[in-house]
């Protein structure tokens, strides 16, 4: 393996090959910054510019582009609480909220580096684990991804203040990703006849306008009150104390989204999800999270960065995409005139390790790029609010059409921003409602081919050794607050009664 991977890095480090993944992470820098877009998008358009490059230097570059955008995310996630991608969602809550404390620094600094340190972690694994580790992440199938998907839906119930606003929120959620077309039928539902709900409701507008629109109008309410955000250069950089709340949420995110990675479909977005709640478990401090808890943005960026790069154990090692970035690695094999399958790593070893040394290679332009940027861009928070908030407007519509070219998704990003607006209003959290979105595909079709694929039987979830397991998650997941409620309420009762006890003798 040392021998392969040093002719890998042989490969990645001519210079052609240098010049072109520098200007892939530097693509998806930019791609991610931009809400809308997404690397699988900037993938898209700039495949058919590879068609005179060499496939070992085109699969490098694109690669570049796929993981270069969960950094490029974690910017507008920060600075102006509107993630351009499901992944980034955990990463606004508490990003953002540093920044307004003056910290976004710090934000930005701990993302680079927990990106870094995991998306370094992560391209280790696949070289020393891929086909292992490939292989389990086969063994998910439709029942397990459906309890998957539930238990992060349930989860979600601990994101906001009240577990009833919360999963009030997650409802939405699933209500609004009900609408369009039956994923396994072809039949319109919950279209009202209106041609424009047929496609459904994508992701982008509704996080566009639930964060971005939404957080400009309810500013607009007190303009005169929001000054510019004072950050002192002191405050931009980690300290030490910083570093220990983040050591372990940066590996324990590290580790939730490689296992989340290697499994086909499940995506980013849920590994963010259950690192950031599993940190909060963890956490000396979980009544930080949502307010500003560094070590949630830490996981969660750790997380998202190493689901991206395991996401490539299945396409590498069986020819099986891990998420829509990596299906269009393999449109790129196959339009380069090599063929994706168990054979890759043996027949095509030179491109197989070049693209994972040319990973090892990217991370670190990216951490050389991001880190000493990090008190620049959060200087941007100095400019009055003013001035920022038709910024923040302008470019949260223009990613809105960019990621459609339709006027109907600026339109219904600002029918989602008077919705988000009204949740802001009413203290409902608005992270539920995105992730909510982002899980009811994979949950339903999930249980529909699970429930298919068993006759209607519901035995297909205690059948399986690992459905079993994550089926008595999700049973604990739902009883164990309610005892613990049920605990409360006994000593709350119990406390009034020995204080009478006492009073009366």
């Amino acid at each position: 393996m040392l021998d392969q991977l040093l002719i890998g890095f042989s490969t990645a480090l001519l210079p052609n090959n240098l010049l072109f993944i520098f200007i892939g992470v530097l693509i998806g820098q930019v791609v991610g910054a931009l809400p809308g877009l997404g690397p699988s998008a900037g993938m898209a358009l700039l495949l058919p510019l590879t068609f005179g490059l060499e496939p070992v230097t085109a699969i490098m570059m694109l690669a570049g582009i796929m993981y270069g955008a969960q950094y490029g995310g974690t910017l507008t996630s920060v600075l102006i609480k509107v993630p351009g991608e499901a992944s980034g969602v955990m990463t606004a809550v508490d990003g953002n909220a540093m920044a307004r404390e003056g910290r976004a620094g710090a934000a930005l600094a701990i993302s680079a580096i927990g990106s870094f340190i995991a998306g370094i972690g992560s391209v280790m694994a696949v070289a020393v684990l891929a086909p292992p580790l490939a292989s389990f992440g086969l063994r998910f199938n439709a029942p397990e991804y459906f309890l998957l998907a539930l238990l992060g839906i349930l989860a979600i119930g601990s994101l906001g203040g009240s577990p009833i606003k919360s999963l009030g929120a997650a409802l939405i959620g699933l209500m609004i990703a009900l609408i369009g077309v039956d994923p396994l039928t072809g039949t319109p539902r919950l279209s009202f006849d209106q041609p424009i709900l047929l496609k459904g409701i994508d992701f982008i507008p509704v996080v566009i306008g639930v964060f971005g629109v939404a957080e400009v109008l309810h500013s607009l309410e007190r303009i005169e009150s929001v000054k510019p955000i004072k950050t002192r250069l002191r405050d931009m950089w980690l300290t030490m104390e910083d570093w220990r709340k983040c050591r372990f949420a940066i590996i324990r995110g590290g580790f939730i989204g490689l296992f989340v990675g290697i499994m086909p479909g499940a995506g980013a977005s849920i590994a963010s999800l259950l690192a950031y709640l599993t940190e909060r478990k963890f956490s000396t401090t979980p009544e930080m999270f949502g307010k500003g808890a560094i070590d949630g943005v830490a996981s969660a960026e750790a997380a998202n960065n190493s689901a991206s790069h395991g996401a490539a154990i299945p396409m590498l090692s069986l020819g099986i995409p891990g998420s829509a970035s990596t299906a269009i690695l393999l449109a790129a094999l196959i339009l380069h005139g090599i063929r994706p399958g168990p054979q890759l790593m043996s027949q095509e070893s030179v491109l197989v390790w070049g693209l994972i040394a040319s990973m090892f290679v990217g991370n670190v332009f990216l951490l050389i790029m991001n880190l000493p940027m990090a008190p620049v861009f959060a200087a941007l928070l100095r400019i009055p609010y003013v001035y920022l908030a038709p910024a923040i407007l302008g470019i949260s519509l223009v990613g809105a059409y960019a990621a459609t070219l339709d006027m109907a998704t600026v339109w219904m990003s600002l029918a989602f921003g008077v919705l988000g607006y009204a949740m802001i209003k009413f203290d409902v959290p608005r992270p539920p409602l995105v992730l909510a979105l982002v899980l009811a595909s994979l949950m339903e079709t999930s249980l529909r081919q699970a429930l298919l694929l068993s006759f209607g039987s519901p035995m297909i979830f205690v059948e399986r050794p690992i459905s079993a397991i994550l089926l008595c998650a999700v049973v604990l997941t739902i009883v164990l607050p309610i005892m613990s409620a049920v605990r409360r309420r006994r000593r709350v009762g119990a406390k009034p009664a020995a204080t009478g006890g006492n009073g009366a003798g």
